[in-house]
């Protein structure tokens, strides 16, 4: 009697204890019930390669892809998606049945997701967005903002120099702000968006003044420990719709799980609820 093999997605990183991934994926496969499991996998740089030969023949349908593989794994696969190679960077991995790797990156899709879901009446036409940070989060940010419709990205980092790549890669509707005027351009928002780290639980804070701030532009952070941080607080005391960043990390995970288990899941309270849990 031959039994149906029982699919198997990985989640790739180093560290990887902390990743949600697991948890999520499992509270899909419960709801929905599905025979299928999500494994964490502490994978060294030096072993990515052997690790990807190896999965498909172990069961793995598909994995995600964290910290510090995101961009090295797009030498590793047999297919990019147009927005992973656009991004730079790969987060999804399906494993085709004639054995070819897919690489994809679906961060992009989940913050646009998340906004609209957070702000129903959110419209990328609607004026410029002001993004902090120039990391590989922006990109997927700045990617999808474009894609959707915002007509001009004033962009700020820390460091300028890593921005100013970023203009070079996304072309003339992106344009870059020395970090010291960072709040002198928060008024021109009707879109802001913080991808840096600043604000974290156990990162040092976003120091940058929201004076300039309008009750009508909708404020997003992709930090989501705290779920509500500073930013948002200091947003939503103003008046403005604001977005916690945890919607970006389930909306993100939905292509993935609907390609390796055939289910489209929702993102909904008890999805939520089972992250936070």
């Amino acid at each position: 009697m031959n039994l149906p093999k029982i699919p198997l997605a990985g989640v790739i990183g180093n560290p990887i204890a902390h990743s949600k991934s697991p948890q999520l994926h499992g509270h899909w496969l419960k709801t929905y019930g599905i025979k299928g499991h999500m494994v964490p996998l502490h994978v060294e740089a030096d072993d990515l390669e052997t690790v990807l030969q190896q999965m498909p023949k172990m069961g793995f349908v598909g994995a995600n892809v964290t910290i510090p593989h995101k961009v090295r794994i797009l030498e590793l696969v047999d297919q990019v998606t147009d927005r992973a190679s656009l991004i730079g960077a790969i987060n999804t991995l399906t494993f085709k049945a004639d054995g070819t790797i897919l690489g994809d990156n679906t961060d992009g899709y989940g913050f646009i997701e998340n906004l609209r879901n957070g702000a129903p009446d959110w419209h990328a036409d609607a004026g410029p967005a002001v993004v902090l940070g120039a990391g590989g989060a922006a990109r997927a940010v700045v990617a999808s903002l474009l894609d959707a419709g915002t007509p001009e990205i004033l962009l700020t980092n820390r460091t300028r120099a890593r921005a100013d790549k970023l203009r070079e890669d996304f072309g003339a509707r992106v344009k870059v702000v020395d970090w010291v005027q960072a709040a002198n351009i928060i008024e021109q928002a009707d879109t802001l968006v913080n991808t840096t780290s600043l604000g974290m639980s156990g990162k040092p804070d976003l120091k940058i003044s929201l004076d300039g701030l309008r009750a009508d532009t909708v404020v997003t952070d992709l930090v989501y420990s705290p779920l509500e941080t500073d930013l948002l607080k200091a947003a939503r005391a103003k008046g403005c719709v604001s977005v916690d960043g945890l919607g970006m990390l389930l909306y993100q995970a939905v292509p993935g799980f609907e390609r390796w288990f055939g289910k489209r899941p929702e993102v909904d309270k008890a999805t939520r609820a089972a992250i936070m849990s």
